[in-house]
């Protein structure tokens, strides 16, 4: 095989405010022509920035030291001309979250159409033909008829498919795909990884794939590179460090999984909420008048009951309304069938008859970094709730944020820094501890582990584990890992398109799926896993 990209001995740093911090040290890998290889590790470890670094994409605080050569032409210290022909045009990008990297004024058409005009020098209607052309290429329906769309009408799935088509414009040589399935479903990730491999063949190229899951790492890649703090401490045959790995950091990633089965629910556990026959449709309205003309149907008839110390895990893909039935449940939005919560029917209580309530249903957010205030010190942020419900008698809010912090794995001394200051493992702790500070009955967690890397992940399921054990909380837990689902939760409710396909025992649900679309769910999530098995 020729070798593509070649790193040898890469150092990195970044100067800022009279400090320097050492991103990478010493890494070397390469990329041959039509190789998958992948770089593994946890956030922070220094994957994103050596993948960066290929192009000079790293801004003028940044040091670099080393060689990194495609196709044997030097591109640390390249002219910016030369480094413009290999960006885009021989080296290309797909980034974690597209919706970010997508811009939300432009259309897709014209987003595609710039990067074509810009490397080739196509218009009119050639470009026009060659954006078609893309967009069939990477499963994009009806290409025709999307053309005028903007990305916030399109799916996670789609709009993945969309930087996908960008990054396929000029037929590179090298992909670079760094995160490119985090926050997709499981069924919409199988897709895309196997739209990438396909693509690989068809177009000839070379991936680069930078992620921290190595379920994914076993079906696409090669080789594979594990990187901790800025070094990678092994590489190899993708096969050989699945089945003999060396070193102790790559033995911990590949033990990094949620397992387990949660306890049992106590005998005689009260129920404490409840739903029958409930549905949320939001309205469509059109005119000066505003007549309501239709309906988006989020939930249709979802039934469905949870006790102390139980766990019913809903699953699905994105837009089947998960969420959003949690939310009546919590009476955040409307809805109509009967809520039933600790014995009383809330359905129709006004706001200022549900405030007492309040207290007892709490939520947990997938972002924890969106989800806590930039400006406000962790014991503001956990001590919150305490404004609005109070204190304990003869307890001080001070004293309360410390005792739920140390609980929730957190340091006490920490609670006058800011959410900035923490990991995202942290952030999601400090999170929980917001929400378990009033003692609540049952909590909401709506994908609280999705954004976190596998090690994290492992540990967050441990403390909501004992949590539970300790406050007999009941949980709604919202995820498309259905790993987290398995070792969290006792009953299982599947959505589709705001209809309950399929619900039932935890156990039944995964060992025996009665329709379709739960066992396309249950082969995307483990078909990799069982593959790599046997």
């Amino acid at each position: 095989m020729s070798r593509l990209l070649d790193v040898r001995d890469l150092r990195i740093s970044f100067r800022q405010d009279g400090k320097t911090t050492h991103a990478v040290r010493g890494v070397s890998f390469h990329v041959d022509k039509g190789e998958t290889v992948a770089i593994v590790g946890e956030s922070g470890s220094g994957k994103s920035v050596t993948a960066l670094s290929t192009v000079q994409l790293l801004g003028d605080s940044a040091r670099l030291e080393g060689s990194v050569t495609y196709a044997g032409k030097e591109m640390i210290g390249a002219s910016e001309n030369d480094l413009r022909r290999v960006r885009g045009n021989d080296i290309s990008f797909i980034f974690q979250e597209p919706m970010t990297s997508l811009n939300p004024l432009h259309t897709l058409e014209k987003q595609l159409r710039e990067s074509i005009e810009l490397h080739q020098g196509l218009r009119g209607d050639k470009v026009r033909a060659r954006v078609i052309e893309l967009l069939t290429k990477v499963g994009i329906r009806d290409p025709e008829t999307r053309l005028g769309a903007y990305p916030h009408q399109l799916s996670g799935g789609q709009r993945q498919r969309v930087m996908i088509a960008i990054a396929l414009a000029n037929g590179p040589d090298l992909l670079i795909a760094d995160e490119p399935t985090t926050a997709l479903d499981v069924t919409i990730q199988a897709q895309i990884l196997d739209l990438l491999a396909d693509l690989k063949e068809q177009e000839d190229m070379s991936l680069l794939f930078i992620t921290h899951d190595l379920t994914i790492v076993r079906k696409i890649a090669d080789r594979v590179c594990v990187m901790k703090d800025g070094e990678i401490v092994e590489q190899g045959l993708t096969a050989d460090i699945f089945s003999a790995p060396k070193h102790p950091y790559t033995r911990k990633l590949l033990s990094a999984e949620a397992t387990g089965l949660p306890d049992p629910v106590p005998a005689g556990a009260e129920t404490i909420a409840e739903t029958e026959n409930l549905r949320i449709w939001f309205p469509i309205q059109k005119g000066l008048l505003k007549r309501t003309v239709g309906h988006v149907k989020a939930v249709n008839d979802a039934t469905l009951s949870v006790r102390e110390g139980e766990t019913v895990g809903i699953v699905g893909e994105s837009g089947s309304g998960k969420t959003t039935l949690a939310l009546a449940i919590m009476r955040l939005i409307q809805s109509k069938g009967r809520i039933v919560f600790l014995g009383r029917d809330i359905q129709n209580l006004r706001a200022r008859q549900m405030r007492p309530l309040r207290k007892d249903t709490q939520i947990v957010f997938q972002d924890p970094y969106g989800s806590l205030s930039p400006r406000m010190t962790v014991e503001q942020i956990i001590a919150e709730g305490l404004g609005v419900h109070g204190t304990e008698p003869g307890r001080d809010k001070r004293e309360m944020v410390a005792e739920i912090m140390a609980e929730t794995g957190l340091d006490p001394m920490t609670m006058d820094r800011y959410p900035h200051e923490f990991s995202g493992g942290q952030r999601q702790r400090i999170a929980i501890a917001r929400a378990m500070i009033l003692r609540p009955r049952l909590v909401v967690l709506d994908e609280p582990t999705s954004a976190l890397d596998m090690t994290v992940q492992v540990q967050i399921v441990e403390l909501l584990r004992s949590l539970q054990r300790r406050h007999g909380l009941a949980y709604l837990f919202i995820s498309h890992d259905l790993k987290v689902v398995r070792a969290l939760s006792h009953k299982v409710m599947v959505m589709k398109q705001g209809d309950v396909v399929e619900a039932g025992p935890a156990e039944q649900i995964f060992d025996a799926p009665q329709t379709d679309y739960t066992r396309a769910l249950m082969a995307a999530a483990f078909d990799a896993e069982i593959r790599a098995a046997e």
